[in-house]
């Protein structure tokens, strides 16, 4: 296999299971060093294992990527340990649903905090490095262009009932992406978005079972999804079917790529066809 990431340096937040572990297991078979993170050590640490199976280099980075602190930690372990940071893929996050008129600031704030405040925090502390990267090698003569991608979805597109917190904060990494492009471009950064319609998680996988859910932060966050719902929204697909993680791991590598040197301010849609608008 081609390894057109060898040498690069990734922060891939929220990456111990589901898309996130597939895009850290996508970027570093390609040659990538990578910096996991998920809220769990052990979810974390097995990311970082499998890596080193296959012959790469990994290291954890555990904890809330809403917590204080912690964006600067991230980018200074991706220093600490490979000396780069090339990479940037902001896909931590997590659905806690209701209708308007039932939804809590608490329900609004976490959601806010994770899929837009969090991507702010960390591309905010991730500047200063870029910037003397980017300096160092236009005074060097040598033309270097690094990737954020940041992770949306088809609910920020076109919304969704049942998640006004979701879709605004969807909607919102879509305008930082847009002003990140911008700002950015003088840093040779290519800045850009994917939006996933209907992936295979363990947050949408169906279930019979109306009272699954997770500990998120302390919180019991309600996951999967009827059966027959599920069967509803993969005949609303035009490719028939939900996403993988894998295949969704695949949009972000090809906005990852030196291919994508001439791409920013976009956002791609990971859907099957459905476009969510």
């Amino acid at each position: 296999m081609m390894k057109n990431l060898a040498g690069k340096v990734a922060l891939v937040s929220g990456s111990g299971r589901g898309i996130g572990r597939a895009i850290a297991l996508k970027l570093a078979r390609h040659g990538a060093r990578v910096v996991v993170n998920d809220l769990d050590e052990a979810p974390a640490l097995e990311v970082v294992e499998a890596i080193r199976l296959e012959g790469g280099e990994a290291v954890a980075c555990v904890g809330s990527v809403t917590a204080e602190g912690f964006a600067e930690r991230f980018v200074q372990t991706a220093i600490d340990h490979f000396q780069g940071l090339d990479i940037i893929v902001n896909n931590a996050g997590y659905t806690w649903d209701n209708v308007i008129q039932k939804m809590s600031d608490e329900q609004w704030d976490a959601i806010l905090d994770v899929h837009l405040k969090a991507p702010f925090k960390i591309l905010r502390a991730a500047q200063p490095i870029i910037r003397a990267f980017s300096k160092a090698e236009a005074e060097a003569g040598h033309e270097v262009f690094r990737k954020v991608v940041n992770i949306s979805s088809i609910a920020g597109l076109g919304g969704n009932a049942g998640q006004a917190n979701y879709s605004a904060g969807k909607a919102g990494i879509i305008g930082l992406t847009l002003a990140l492009a911008k700002e950015w471009g003088r840093m040779k950064v290519n800045v850009n978005c994917v939006a996933f319609g209907f992936i295979k998680t363990r947050l949408t996988e169906a279930t019979a079972d109306a009272n699954a859910s997770v500990d998120i932060e302390g919180r019991h966050i309600k996951v999967g999804l009827n059966p027959d719902l599920a069967k509803s929204f993969e005949r609303s697909i035009p490719l028939g079917r939900a996403g993988t993680p894998e295949e969704a791991a695949n949009a972000v590598y090809l906005l990852c790529t030196p291919e994508s040197d001439y791409i920013s301010g976009q956002t791609l849609v990971c859907g099957g066809g459905l476009s969510g608008t």
